[in-house]
């Protein structure tokens, strides 16, 4: 039940040494704020890393030929092994476990991609209608992507970033349906995609023809630089990654246990990785923000020690006249717990507005950083953070409410 005469001399005493008060509440003040900004930059950290990763499906891998390392079969190490379209036809038919996939090669040299009497450079990639399930962050802006139908008919049509559109284009003219002219070949603009993530901005300068014509028109030798594949829902991405490079150096001629052969971005297990690296620092960071804010327990501990001192006549008096030893020990509690909450509570708000001003300064400014992004504190973080004030407002006091309580009337009226 509210006890308003307890609350009053709570306030009386609190406010009788407002310097000493005011010193001992910064101390859980900034204790809680350096948590709360800590927990907030490490949050954005994790956001702009994952952000940058997740412009794939999470369940991509991909894979590109390098140099092998061991010689093999009378070849000699560090021999380079392109892909053919028949390795990446083997791949998909004969490996079980993958839901999407796509083969991936680009324009190499100088060119000008021309509309009119414009251009500009912008890199110009084959791939087929899987792709576009693999880059889960790319949406249609206009128009359609590229189908089946255009890599089966090896049709002249491209599908380009929102980007090339506003650089190649003129204000007013929509793309789709006009035609751009990539080394001497017309192709017919059947859609602009963008990225939902704002690091996918530079792979908004692309332009995509169907893999089949781009293999006709730029690249007569039928090599793939690269392809990604995505793995089926119950499959395990790396026994996918494991199936799929045992097959490979089956068909290459390249030594089993040869690690070096292939480099391979499964996203899956670099997502895992990140977690994993990312959980270890918010652990690290709880420690360090824990560790400022017991500085200032300690502070209200001392604190409540030297008020226990200098109301010892009072707390004998109370305790001749009748005063258990349990409101006693509440009485100090109750002080003690104001003070750390209302300290704490001011930090946490505080820490906040900081975080979200930021927030808002970096979306004002436009500020297109990879690595950090949206700096916040989650609703769990949170209320964590206020369960561990109000124990800690306990604990500060539990000793000087302990060492109050067993304060013997006699001896508190002999103090001087």
């Amino acid at each position: 039940m509210f006890d308003l005469d307890k609350w009053q001399e709570i306030f009386q005493t609190i406010t009788k040494n407002k310097v000493r008060t005011f010193a001992t509440a910064f101390g859980v003040f900034w204790g809680i704020l350096m948590l709360i900004l800590l927990l907030g930059a490490g949050q954005g950290l994790q956001n702009g890393v994952q952000q940058s990763m997740l412009l794939d499906a999470i369940n991509s891998i991909w894979v590109i030929p390098a140099r092998t390392s061991i010689s093999y079969e009378g070849m000699p190490a560090g021999r380079q092994h392109p892909f053919q379209e028949e390795d990446l036809e083997s791949v998909f038919t004969e490996v079980s476990g993958i839901e999407f996939m796509s083969p991936e090669n680009w324009l190499m040299g100088n060119y000008i991609v021309k509309y009119k009497n414009r251009g500009s450079a912008f890199g110009v990639y084959g791939t087929k209608s899987d792709y576009f399930d693999i880059k889960v962050t790319m949406k249609i802006q206009s128009g359609r992507s590229l189908n089946l139908l255009d890599d089966r008919e090896k049709r002249k049509v491209c599908y380009i970033g929102n980007r090339v559109a506003e650089s190649i284009f003129p204000e007013g003219v929509d793309p789709v349906g006009e035609y751009l002219d990539i080394k001497g070949s017309m192709f017919r603009v059947v859609g602009v995609f963008k990225f939902e993530a704002s690091n996918g901005m530079d792979q908004a300068q692309r332009i995509y023809v169907p893999f089949s014509t781009y293999q006709q028109i730029f690249n007569p030798d039928k090599s793939v630089s690269l392809f990604a594949v995505t793995t089926a829902p119950g499959t395990m991405g790396k026994q996918l990654e494991g199936d799929i490079l045992e097959l490979l150096k089956i068909r290459q001629s390249i030594h089993p246990d040869d690690d070096q052969a292939f480099w391979v971005h499964n996203q899956e297990e670099n997502f895992r990785q990140v977690q994993n690296l990312f959980n270890g620092i918010k652990a690290f960071i709880w420690l360090v923000g824990i560790g400022t804010l017991t500085a200032g327990i300690v502070g209200v501990s001392n604190i409540m020690i030297i008020v226990v001192k200098e109301r010892t006549k009072e707390i004998g008096i109370r305790k001749a006249m009748g005063a258990t030893p349990n409101s006693i020990v509440g009485l100090i509690l109750q002080e003690s717990i104001f003070i750390t909450a209302v300290a704490g509570y001011f930090g946490l708000f505080m820490g906040v507005v900081l975080l979200e001003s930021v927030n808002y300064a970096l979306e004002a400014m436009g500020a297109d950083l990879d690595f950090f992004t949206r700096p916040e504190v989650n609703f769990r973080a949170a209320i964590t953070s206020l369960i561990i004030l109000v124990v800690s407002g306990a604990l500060a006091g539990l000793f000087p409410a302990l060492r109050a309580a067993h304060i013997k009337p006699v001896d508190a009226l002999k103090d001087e």
